[in-house]
C-alpha cells in the first residue's frame, strides 16, 4: 500500500499560499500560443479541479505547450492561464504549490537519489534535516525507498522517472503535473508509475499527465482533454467517447489456423457485417456493435472448437479515435 503523502512530518509553509475560492486548479481561458505562421495552440477553453486528468495527442499535438504555459515557461499570445484562480505571470506564489515533472530534463547521475530530491526540497525553503526526511518520505512513496542513496546514474529509465516524480512531490504540491512520464519505461516501471498516478488523484490531487498511448491513460483515469493540432478536441469522460465509437465500422483481427472455418462459424452473428482474409490465417471483422461482438467471441471459438492465437483491435487507438472526433481529418 503506498503511503499517503500527507501524513504529519511535512514543514510548515514558508509563505501563505493565494487562492480564490471555488475557483478552478488549472484554468485556460481562450488561449492560443503562435510561433509566427505556427499555431500551437489555438484558442483553447477549459478548467480542471481534482483527480487524475489524462492529456491525449499525438506528437505535436500541443500538450508540452500547453505545460509550459502552465508553468510560465511560455506567455500565451492571447487568451489569460490562471493557477489556483490567479494569473502566475501577475503573482508567481501558486508555483509554490505545483509539482512538475518535464518530459526531457537532464539529471545529475553522480548524484543520490536522496540528494537528488532533498536538494529540491532545500531550494522550498526546508531545513537539511526537513529536506531529508521529506525526500526519504517522497521516495518511499515512489517506491525507491531501498536505492535511495544509490547514483541516479546507475538507475533504470523507469527508477529514474520515479525519482523524478519524487522532487516533484517534495513541496507537497496540490497540482502535479507529468509529461509523458511513462515514455521508455519498461513494463514493471510503467505498472509502478501509474499506481503512484492513481494513488495522487486518490489523495485529492489534481494531477496532469500527458500520453500519446490511449491505452495508457485508459489505465490511469477516465477524465481526458484530447488535443490535436494544437486545438481541443474532446474533454470529458473516455468511457463515454467510446460508448459513441460504437456508432462507427470497427475492425477486430483474428489469427488462428483455419481463418475461413472460423469465418463460418461467425459470419451469422448479427454484429457482423462484413469479413476480410488476408491470408488462410487471418480474419477481419467488420462491426459496428465493437463491444457486444468482442463478449461473444470467445463463446464462438470455443464452442466451435477454433484454435485461435491472437485477436486484437488494429484500429483501437488515438489516432483512430482522433479521426472519429476531427470528422476524418486526423
Amino acid at each position: 500500500m503506498i503511503p499517503d503523502i500527507t501524513q504529519q512530518g511535512k514543514p510548515a509553509q514558508t509563505a501563505p499560499q493565494p487562492s480564490v475560492p471555488n475557483a478552478p486548479v488549472v484554468y485556460f481561458q481562450g488561449v492560443s500560443k503562435s510561433y509566427g505562421r505556427i499555431h500551437a495552440l489555438s484558442n483553447i477553453t477549459l478548467g480542471l479541479t481534482g483527480g487524475v486528468t489524462g492529456i491525449l495527442g499525438m506528437n505535436g499535438a500541443g500538450k508540452s505547450t500547453l505545460f509550459k504555459l502552465l508553468m510560465g515557461k511560455l506567455r500565451p499570445s492571447a487568451g489569460e492561464v490562471k493557477l489556483f484562480g490567479t494569473n502566475p505571470w501577475k503573482n508567481p506564489a501558486p508555483y509554490a504549490k505545483v509539482g512538475f515533472v518535464p518530459e526531457h530534463e537532464k539529471m545529475h547521475d553522480w548524484m543520490t537519489a536522496l540528494d537528488f530530491v532533498s536538494t529540491f526540497a532545500r531550494l522550498h525553503g526546508m531545513t537539511r534535516q526537513e529536506a531529508e526526511r521529506e525526500a526519504m518520505r517522497v521516495l518511499d512513496f515512489v517506491g525507491l525507498a531501498d536505492v535511495a542513496h544509490k547514483e541516479i546514474g546507475r538507475f533504470s529509465k523507469g527508477m529514474r522517472q520515479r525519482t523524478k516524480i519524487a522532487h516533484a512531490l517534495v513541496n507537497d504540491p496540490e497540482l502535479i503535473i507529468l509529461d509523458e512520464p511513462l515514455q521508455g519505461c519498461d513494463p514493471l516501471a510503467r505498472t509502478t508509475i501509474m499506481n503512484v498516478i492513481r494513488e495522487l488523484g486518490k489523495l485529492g490531487r489534481t494531477v496532469l499527465v500527458s500520453s500519446h498511448i490511449l491505452n495508457e491513460i485508459e489505465r490511469i483515469t477516465e477524465q481526458i482533454v484530447i488535443l490535436h493540432h494544437g486545438k481541443l478536441v474532446a474533454l470529458g469522460n473516455l468511457h463515454a467517447i467510446r460508448e459513441r465509437l460504437d456508432q462507427i465500422p470497427h475492425t477486430i483481427r483474428i489469427v488462428g489456423e483455419d481463418a475461413r472455418n472460423m469465418a463460418k462459424d461467425i459470419l451469422d452473428h448479427p454484429a457482423v457485417f462484413g469479413l476480410r482474409f488476408p491470408n488462410e490465417t487471418e480474419l477481419l471483422i467488420q462491426t459496428y456493435h465493437f463491444g457486444e461482438l468482442h463478449a461473444e467471441l470467445p463463446r464462438l471459438i470455443v464452442e466451435n472448437n477454433h484454435r485461435v492465437h491472437l485477436i486484437d483491435n488494429p484500429d483501437d487507438d488515438l489516432e483512430s479515435l482522433l479521426n472519429y472526433l476531427a470528422g476524418g481529418s486526423a
